[in-house]
């Protein structure tokens, strides 16, 4: 056995691991007793609206696929097969933004996104078909090779069209053919899943708001004990009554009548006393903090302003949207070129349009810009999305003020009091 067999064939494969990994963060019952799994958090409108934002933005930015030219620059590489796929369509059935939004959703969910790639006879990338995290598994055999296997379910299969001729089995893939973008993890295999490493904090949530709900369902007011002061031979049938008359949000703030009597007792403290509102608005930061998302983009505007949201929004582009966007760009450097390709291209997402300041700021940044030569007008234009200026009428120039010179040029032009300029000085 070499080395590396040994290295790699060491690894731990512990029991119940999640996605291939081998440490484990399970999902399932939550301190709170709620069971928490990646479908059931989605049912949390924190939840669900932490993971639309970002996968929607992931989607929505422009994925660009360059070359880079002799001179150093850059240019769009429109002609290579991959720049149709994942600028436009990855494959029949899809488009370039339900795709990454797709993906998105699961590295979300799941820690890891996985998509099969299509080869032709030459090797070429001719479509990308997503898989389902839930049904992957990534591990290295006897030689410390890494292989995902796959687990075709009963509607799709490897390559995620329907068809159920190929129910309960196992497909073996090698990297070659898996495009895979992990989260956060510890062995450099896999992601975790954010929702099996916050299932507390996610079932405490759960476990609020079904609290509220059960509440208003019960009308809207504490349960109690009804008390007769004599011996009633039917407590169901007047708990049934009870039950049906004032419960139910319908029915709060009825008027009760008691007869021979009877007598109600509340016996819970109100929800104000149990902090169920503050709890239930902690629990949104709790999960707006999981994703990294800040809070007044799911709707808690409690401690923003007019001053600071605006920052808020540019940390949110750098702070949370840029490290998922390396990941992008990484893998698919990885997994879609060749080692030649990988010399001559690359992918860029392009965040500009998110980080750009309001009207006013912008143009304040254009025009020092074009003061200052380093930005023409249809540089500025591009940006703006507008028309270009023609090259002829000026709108390729790059100008700077006419008093900004060395200083050992200072004075080279002097008047005559003419009104023409005469040279005071001899030129370089």
């Amino acid at each position: 056995m070499g080395l590396f067999d040994y290295l790699f064939g060491s690894r731990e494969k512990a029991v119940d691991r999640t996605a291939g990994s081998s440490y484990s963060f399970l999902l399932g019952a939550s301190a709170s007793g709620k069971y928490v799994t990646e479908r059931s958090a989605m049912q949390m409108t924190a939840v669900y609206c932490c993971v639309r934002i970002l996968s929607e933005a992931v989607a929505s930015l422009p994925l660009q696929f360059y070359r880079y030219t002799d001179d150093g620059g850059k240019e769009k590489a429109v002609e290579h097969p991959l720049y149709f796929l994942l600028h436009d369509e990855p494959n029949p059935e899809m488009t370039s933004f339900i795709f990454r939004e797709t993906l998105m959703t699961h590295l979300l969910l799941y820690g890891n996104g996985y998509s099969q790639i299509i080869r032709n006879g030459k090797g070429e990338v001719v479509a990308l078909y997503p898989l389902m995290p839930d049904k992957m598994t990534v591990d290295r055999d006897e030689h410390g090779r890494l292989y995902y296997e796959y687990t075709v379910g009963d509607a799709d299969d490897v390559s995620g069209r329907k068809g159920t001729d190929k129910r309960g089995r196992t497909v073996k893939l090698k990297p070659y053919d898996v495009l895979h973008i992990p989260g956060l993890g510890f062995d450099g295999l896999v992601g975790y899943s954010p929702i099996a490493m916050a299932k507390n904090a996610i079932g405490l949530a759960i476990a609020t708001e079904e609290y509220g709900s059960k509440f208003f369902a019960n009308g809207a007011a504490p349960s109690g004990v009804l008390e007769h002061p004599g011996t009633i031979k039917d407590p169901a049938r007047i708990r049934e009554s009870w039950q049906a008359t004032f419960g139910g949000s319908g029915n709060a703030n009825k008027i009760a009548v008691l007869e021979e009597g009877m007598r109600y007792t509340p016996i819970s403290i109100s929800p104000e006393q149990a902090q169920f509102l503050e709890t239930r608005k902690f629990q949104i930061d709790e999960i707006a903090r999981i994703f990294r998302v800040p809070p007044h983009m799911i709707g808690d505007l409690e401690k923003s302003s007019f001053n600071n949201i605006e920052q808020q929004s540019l940390e949110f582009v750098k702070y949370t949207l840029d490290p998922w966007v390396c990941r992008w760009e990484q893998a698919m450097m990885r997994a879609l070129l060749s080692p030649e390709e990988k010399k001559r291209y690359f992918f860029k997402f392009n965040v500009d349009g998110l980080l750009r300041g309001d009207y006013q700021s912008r143009m304040a940044g254009y025009a020092t810009a074009r003061q200052n030569g380093w930005m023409s007008a249809n540089d500025i234009r591009e940006l703006e999305n507008l028309d270009m200026i023609p090259a002829e009428e000026g709108g390729d120039l790059y100008l700077i003020n006419g008093n900004m010179t060395k200083l050992k040029d200072a004075g080279i032009f002097a008047g005559d009091g003419s009104g023409t300029d005469i040279w005071d000085g001899a030129v370089e």
